[in-house]
């Protein structure tokens, strides 16, 4: 080391030097870059997420409470009618999971619905099929919000699938007949029949300018679209505008969870719990 040479401190330059124009708008240019990726990242993750619910609907006592008691528990609880919504994840067969959302039936608290359409994949409409007839006109009314909602979404927004399921379809009598068709067959035929009478009521009255006063569950005056059809007019499933309306017949079993808790359910009985077909559309289509 050279003695004569003084000691020699580092030269430190002022922080403001070394922000120049060129560095500054380097340093914004990758903080924005940055800022972009996590967005896009998250709205990937999210919508990732969304967009795959099975909304569960229908009139008080329909049943929904206990399809969504057996897809996310597996099993059968004895229900009564809801008064808030209930939502749990459940995985299919595929092992993809999903969420179920179950929306109470009641008058004041059914539109809580359309809080969840942006994240609904598919609208799983429950009618009792046991008592369509003598509730048809509420029925129908119920039925008529959801189709209003569906056709009155923005077209940006992808649509739901809409399924109508037949309910308790296991309580309909059917002949001892080797030949007769099953109960899901009477239950859909018997719903969609029932169902597309009473729309048809609701249309005309709206197409006469006289209103459906006195149709609904509170005898109020409605003016909501959503039943348009095909040049003929008459309120048919097949020929809705909204998109194709999907029928399946379930039912759900109090025996086949009590033989579960006693260890004797079998590969039979299992697949008898009456919502194979619900199951297996949700399978293939969510």
């Amino acid at each position: 080391m050279n003695q004569d040479r003084p000691f020699e401190t580092p030269e430190v330059l002022p922080l403001a030097a070394t922000f120049t124009p060129t560095t500054l708008l380097v340093a914004s240019l990758s903080v924005a870059v940055l800022f972009l990726a996590l967005l896009f990242f998250f709205n990937k993750t999210k919508s990732g997420s969304r967009k795959n619910a099975l909304l569960l609907v229908g009139p008080p006592d329909a049943g929904k409470t206990a399809i969504f008691s057996k897809l996310a528990y597996s099993q059968y609880l004895p229900t009564h009618t809801s008064l808030q919504t209930n939502q749990s994840i459940f995985s299919l067969f595929n092992k993809k999971q999903t969420m179920i959302i179950d929306v109470p039936g009641h008058p004041r608290l059914r539109d809580q619905f359309q809080e969840h359409l942006v994240d609904s994949k598919a609208i799983a409409f429950v009618v009792d099929s046991s008592t369509v007839s003598r509730n048809a006109p509420v029925v129908a009314e119920h039925l008529h919000s959801i189709l209003h909602a569906l056709t009155s979404l923005p077209p940006s927004q992808k649509l739901p699938s809409l399924l109508i399921l037949a309910h308790k379809a296991d309580l309909l009598k059917t002949s001892s007949s080797a030949s007769a068709a099953p109960s899901t067959t009477l239950a859909i035929n018997r719903v969609k029949t029932i169902l597309e009478r009473e729309l048809e009521k609701r249309r005309s009255s709206q197409a006469g300018g006289v209103g459906v006063e006195g149709l609904g569950a509170e005898g109020e005056r409605s003016e909501m679209g959503g039943l348009e059809c095909g040049e003929g007019g008459t309120f048919k499933f097949e020929e809705w505008e909204g998109g194709e309306v999907i029928f399946l017949g379930t039912s759900v079993r109090p025996q086949i969870s009590s033989q579960r808790e006693k260890g004797v359910i079998n590969e039979k009985s299992e697949s008898e719990d009456g919502l194979e077909g619900l199951e297996v559309w949700l399978e293939e289509n969510i």
